[in-house]
């Protein structure tokens, strides 16, 4: 029923990941970087938009409570939390969502602590809003990453005002446990730290790994939570900008639509909604089986690296991407690997820790890695 192993041609169709950047004047390079998936949306998500847009009028739109039921009941079913529904603010992504919360809840010159190496934008939009960066990096074990809680409390200030988290985490691939959670949700309560979670790759979880909605922790935490969710990663339709916050506390929520509905974007793409709404509803069949072609993607990578190099690598806990160490090698390995036809992300774009890593997403056809890794192999041989 879902054939993953299909390679489907994306160059041409404007695809920041295969036609952008380098790919503009080089075919031949192979793009293992953007964090979107090359396989086909769910069928019902296909039909969902072909049916939407066969009515032929595509005018002003609101959210359905059908919209709202369905993201619901995928909570309760996928992650076994309730989600109520005057907690959902709809914004158009998860990156969007997180410049919402650092407008509505910090000033110019406060800081924001993130836990590098982290996802760029989180630098990127925190610069831009001219907020200052409080970085706690995490403590790398071997390959196994964990949240430095000693250190946080150290770098609390009286001009802290947020941290951002990144749950499941992107670049290492960490999905946190309960009692990690926990107790940077006590840490953060007492200093009076907002924590807002970037949850986008929630769904993307390896067995017997579980994720934790930061709201299902107690309920004393939620005067200090907001939760960034999107379907984009989970059925690979970020192209059709839709995503949500869950806010629990009256007064938080208040702050953040303000500053939704005062930059006037508090409607979606029509396609957007229609699509959120198949995939929660129709998706975790064709998800199950996603997960399982992912994990064979990454033990694939990881046995033969580490049979054949000296990269390191682990299997994520969650998210498609791989976290790479090449830190043995004393050469340019980024410009290497892009001269040999492979382009992945250069580690330093998480943060200074990222230096000598690479990151590969692995969301693709099985014999587009088996070509990757003959790059990789090639180049580190």
């Amino acid at each position: 029923m879902f054939n993953f192993d299909s390679i489907i041609n994306r160059r041409g169709t404007n695809s920041y990941k295969w036609d952008y950047g380098l790919n503009k004047n080089n075919k031949d390079i192979l793009p293992l970087w953007v964090a979107d998936m090359d396989f086909e949306a769910p069928i019902e998500v296909i039909e969902a938009i072909k049916s939407r847009a066969s009515h032929g009028i595509y005018g002003y739109t609101f959210r359905p409570d059908s919209y709202y039921n369905a993201i619901i009941s995928w909570f309760k079913d996928y992650h076994d939390t309730e989600i109520k529904k005057e907690w959902i603010v709809p914004i158009p992504g998860v990156v969007p969502g997180i410049a919402f919360a650092i407008q509505a809840f910090t000033n110019p010159g406060d800081k924001i602590i993130i836990q590098p190496p982290v996802y760029r934008p989180f630098y990127e939009v925190i610069n831009e809003l001219g907020r200052s960066i409080n970085p706690n990096p995490l403590i790398n074990k071997n390959g196994y990453y964990e949240m430095d809680f000693e250190n946080l409390e150290r770098i609390i200030d009286k001009r802290t005002r947020m941290l951002i988290l990144c749950s499941p985490h992107n670049p290492v691939g960490r999905v946190w446990k309960k009692e990690e959670l926990e107790r940077l949700e006590e840490i953060c309560s007492k200093k009076g730290i907002l924590v807002v979670s970037d949850e986008i790759h929630a769904d993307i979880i390896y067995k017997p790994n579980k994720h934790y909605v930061l709201t299902s922790l107690s309920e004393k935490f939620h005067n200090n939570i907001i939760v960034l969710t999107a379907p984009s990663k989970t059925f690979n339709i970020a192209g059709l900008q839709i995503g949500n916050a869950f806010i629990p506390n009256k007064d938080l929520r208040s702050k953040f639509k303000s500053i939704v509905h005062s930059q006037h974007l508090s409607m979606s793409n029509i396609f957007g909604i229609v699509a959120a709404e198949a995939a929660y509803k129709y998706g975790k069949n064709w998800l199950i089986n996603l997960l399982n072609y992912l994990k064979n993607n990454a033990e694939y990578v990881k046995k033969n690296l580490e049979s054949n190099s000296e990269v390191k690598t682990q299997i994520p806990e969650g998210t498609f991407l791989m976290w790479l160490d090449f830190r043995k090698y004393n050469f340019d390995i980024h410009n290497t690997l892009l001269q040999n036809g492979l382009w992945l992300n250069e580690g330093k774009e998480f943060g200074k820790e990222g230096i000598g890593f690479e990151r590969m997403n692995i969301a693709t056809s099985i014999t587009i890695i088996k070509k990757a890794l003959e790059i990789i192999l090639k180049v580190t041989k």
